[in-house]
């Protein structure tokens, strides 16, 4: 049971929740970009929200599906499937997916989730650890079979309204989720962070430049951290530092007084000054900005940022729990 890749996209990846408990041996987590979208599609074709989703970064891939599939789309919107809802497609159906207009990441999830194998108990690959690669033209990703009762229900549902369709490879149900209760793509909410450690060596005005100026996303962006430029923070005086750890979030200030958000494939130590960290609600919302868009920060309590991310988490457990209903 595979999905083959007929054409790689930009840079298409397996991701799932991370790869954790392994920093003492300096492997970071790695794991999706926007892990909120990720989840999400996993429950919409019922899987923990843990399994591997397919990750899609700005243009997206052509596959051929070569067994018959529940799967769903969501992150950035492209074009391809029908978004944010469980989607039958037929086996030796080809999938082409377009060019996201706005945001960076989207993912496909497939019932019964990605059998890739897993190292040190992950299916993500790791791009800048060199733990896996992303996907090629030619690969062919293998896929677990579908819990029996509920993906075979849904998916003879599901057939039997393509029989009446114009495209009898595909048929998407009928309801969906809302994106806009799950995704912020606008460039003009600010994105929340706490002060970091070094915050205060910075100087008066670049501590206020941090919350006022705009940012523009760097080309030279990766999974590994987002460069931030157009708006230089100086120091007080040079600090020479013993590395320490980082984690994804974590806001790095080297010597070109340009920062650097670390990303999914943080490094697990770093020795430039932390001088704030994104709070981890907002952090889905950084991945999606791409080069060249525009950022700005806000600083926030410790206390609001760990309410905004508990309010989250319940608001999932909530629709999770919904969404196991729908699909029985």
């Amino acid at each position: 049971m595979t999905i083959s890749i007929l054409a790689p996209g930009w840079q298409t990846s397996v991701q799932d929740g991370g790869r954790h408990g392994h920093a003492a041996l300096g492997v970071g987590a790695s794991g999706a970009m926007d892990e909120v979208s990720r989840r999400l599609a996993n429950l919409l074709v019922g899987n923990t929200g843990d399994a591997a989703a397919i990750e899609i970064t700005l243009r997206g891939p052509r596959l051929r599906f070569d067994v018959d599939c529940v799967v769903a789309l969501t992150g950035a919107a492209l074009d391809g499937l029908p978004m944010w809802r469980p989607v039958a497609v037929r086996a030796g159906a080809q999938i082409a997916f377009g060019t996201m207009a706005r945001g960076a990441y989207a993912y496909l999830a497939i019932a019964g989730g990605i059998d890739s194998a897993a190292l040190l108990g992950s299916r993500s690959v790791d791009i800048a650890g060199g733990l896996g690669s992303p996907l090629g033209a030619g690969d062919a990703l293998p896929v677990a079979e579908s819990p029996p009762n509920l993906h075979r229900m849904l998916l003879r549902r599901l057939d039997a309204r393509a029989s009446a369709s114009s495209d009898p490879d595909v048929c998407a149900a009928t309801w969906s989720l809302n994106p806009r209760h799950w995704l912020d793509l606008s460039l003009d909410n600010p994105i929340g962070i706490i002060e970091g450690a070094h915050f205060a060596q910075l100087t008066d005005a670049a501590q206020r430049r941090l919350v006022d100026a705009t940012f523009r996303i760097g080309g030279d962006s990766s999974r590994m951290g987002l460069r931030l430029r157009e708006a230089r923070l100086d120091l007080r005086e040079p600090l020479e530092l013993v590395s320490a750890g980082v984690v994804p979030g974590t806001m790095q200030l080297p010597p070109s007084g340009d920062p650097i958000v670390l990303m999914a494939e943080a490094p697990t130590c770093g020795g430039y000054p932390r001088i704030g960290h994104v709070i981890a609600v907002d952090q889905p919302r950084m991945a999606q900005r791409r080069p060249g868009d525009n950022v700005r920060f806000a600083r926030v309590s410790l206390d609001e940022a760990q309410t905004r991310y508990l309010e989250r988490e319940r608001a999932l457990t909530a629709l999770a729990r919904t969404l196991r209903e729908r699909l029985q």
